[in-house]
C-alpha cells in the first residue's frame, strides 16, 4: 500500500482559509485521537501557587512532564502565554541579516513548547520503530488497510553509517540530529497517537516568539555576545560536538538551548522577502497569515544557534536555510534518504515540539504530520516498496502492549 499523500478536504477553500483552519479549527477526533483519558494534562482548574501558570478559557496552563507510552524516556513542556512580538531585527541590530526584516508584529495564542531540543533518547524510540514494524509485517499483525491508513507513518530507516551520524554526540542526553524535516514531522505524528496530545514542529513565528520570551534585544539574555556562553552551546565553546541538553542557562520562559546546541526545524518554507510582504498588512499579523509555506522541499527554515555557528547566527532573529542537496550529497543510496543528512554540515541539525493549547480537526493534524511534496512521497514509496528500507506502520493507543507481546515471544 502507498503512502496516501495529504488529504485535500480543503482544496476548494482559497489559500489563506485553509491556513487559518490550520490553526483555529475546533477539536474533532478521528479514530483514538485525541485521546479522550488524558486531554487536561498541563491543564489544572484552580490558579497553582506553587509554579507559573497562564490563565485561559480551558483553565491555568502548567507545566508537565510527558513520558512515552511503553518506555520510561519522559520530556517536560512548558507554558509559554500568548502575545504580540516583532519578530525579525531591529534596523540597528548588529550583525542583522537581510532577510530579519523590516520588523513585522505578530500574535500568537498560547502554547506549550518543549523545555529542550528531542534528545536522543527519545528519537531513538521512533527509530527503533523500523525493527518493530519489519517484525509485525512478518507476522501478518498491525496491517494497514483503508480504514486504518490515516494512523499510519514511516519509520526512518536504519542508519546506514552510525558512527557518522553519532559521530557530534550520541548519549541520551544529546540533541538528535540529522533528520529531515520530513522525518521531525512523522516524529511528532508519531508521539502525538501515542500520548493522545497534538505535538507539531513550532511555526518560525512561534520559535522567535518562544526564544526572545518577551526581549527585543539580540538575545533573550541582551546584546552582548560575550555572555552566549552561559546560554548556548556554540562554535567557540562545543568543541565540536552536542552537549547534553539543559546544561546552560533557560531563558525567562525557561526554555534551554535555544541559542546553541542544535539548530532546530519549523515548520516554515524560506523565503528571504516573506517579512517584506508580511510588512504590506497595516495590522498586527496573525499566528496563521505569518506561516508560511510554498509546498517545496527546499529550502526550508532552521532557527536556534548551534555547535557549529558563531554568535551572529546564534540570534534569536537569525534565519537558516536547509540544503537538502547539498547535505544529502554524500549519501551512498539511491534515492537518498528521505529520513536522514549524510552531510557534516547537516549534524547539528535537530528540533524541538511544541503543542498548541487547542487542539485542530485530525485533518489539519495530517498538514503539519506529514507532507504533499510529490518528490518526497516517490522516494518514500521507492524507498519502502522497492528497496526495503525504512517502513510503514499503524500508531495508536495498543502500540506499546503489540510490541510487548511481540518482544516475549
Amino acid at each position: 500500500m502507498k503512502l496516501p499523500a495529504t488529504r485535500r478536504d480543503c482544496i476548494s477553500i482559497p489559500l489563506f482559509c485553509m491556513i487559518v483552519l490550520m490553526f483555529v479549527a475546533p477539536q474533532i477526533a478521528c479514530g483514538k485521537f485525541p485521546s479522550d483519558s488524558t486531554p487536561g494534562k498541563g491543564l489544572v482548574e484552580q490558579h497553582p501557587a506553587d509554579q507559573p501558570s497562564i490563565k485561559t478559557p480551558a483553565g491555568y496552563m502548567v507545566a508537565y512532564s510527558d513520558t512515552i507510552p511503553g518506555t520510561s524516556v519522559a520530556f517536560e513542556m512548558v507554558p509559554i502565554p500568548g502575545g504580540k512580538f516583532l519578530i525579525g531585527s531591529a534596523a540597528n541590530e548588529a550583525e542583522r541579516g537581510e532577510d530579519e526584516g523590516p520588523q513585522v508584529e505578530i500574535h500568537l495564542p498560547p502554547m506549550w513548547v518543549a523545555k529542550h531540543e528531542v534528545t536522543w533518547a527519545e528519537y531513538r524510540q521512533y527509530m527503533e520503530l523500523c525493527n518493530v514494524f519489519e517484525k509485525f509485517d512478518d507476522a501478518g499483525i498491525r496491517q494497514i488497510m483503508d480504514t486504518n491508513e490515516i494512523d499510519a507513518i514511516t519509520a526512518p530507516s536504519k542508519l546506514y553509517e552510525p558512527s557518522f551520524t553519532f559521530s557530534v554526540g550520541e548519549g541520551p542526553r544529546h540533541p538528535a540530529v540529522s533528520m529531515s524535516q520530513y522525518a521531525a514531522k512523522q516524529y511528532t505524528k508519531w508521539l502525538s497517537l501515542l500520548t493522545g496530545r497534538f505535538y507539531r514542529l513550532p511555526t518560525e513565528a512561534e520559535w522567535e516568539y518562544a526564544c526572545r520570551a518577551g526581549t527585543n534585544t539580540a538575545y533573550g539574555f541582551g546584546d552582548d555576545p560575550a555572555d552566549l556562553a552561559a546560554y548556548a552551546w556554540y562554535y567557540d565553546n562545543a568543541d565540536d560536538e552536542t552537549h547534553p541538553v539543559g546544561g546552560k542557562k533557560p531563558n525567562a520562559w525557561g526554555l534551554h538551548d535555544m541559542h546553541g546546541n542544535a539548530s532546530e526545524w519549523v515548520l516554515d518554507a524560506y523565503d528571504a522577502q516573506r517579512y517584506a510582504q508580511l510588512a504590506t498588512s497595516q495590522e498586527t499579523i496573525s499566528s496563521e497569515a505569518a506561516f508560511f509555506d510554498n509546498k517545496t522541499l527546499f529550502p526550508r527554515v532552521l532557527r536556534g544557534g548551534s555547535w557549529n555557528l558563531d554568535p551572529p547566527d546564534c540570534r534569536s532573529a537569525t534565519r537558516r536555510q536547509s540544503n537538502d542537496d547539498e547535505w544529502r550529497s554524500y549519501d551512498p543510496n539511491s534515492p537518498t534518504s528521505p529520513w536522514w543528512f549524510a552531510s557534516d554540515e547537516s549534524q547539528d541539525v535537530g528540533f524541538r515540539i511544541v503543542r498548541p493549547l487547542e487542539t485542530p480537526t485530525r485533518t489539519v493534524c495530517e498538514n503539519f504530520w506529514g507532507t504533499d511534496i510529490a518528490s518526497v512521497l516517490r522516494v518514500v514509496n521507492k524507498r519502502i516498496d522497492e528497496e526495503g528500507r525504512g517502513e510503514r506502520g499503524i500508531v495508536d493507543d495498543n502500540l506499546p502492549a503489540a510490541i510487548k507481546s511481540m518482544e516475549s515471544k
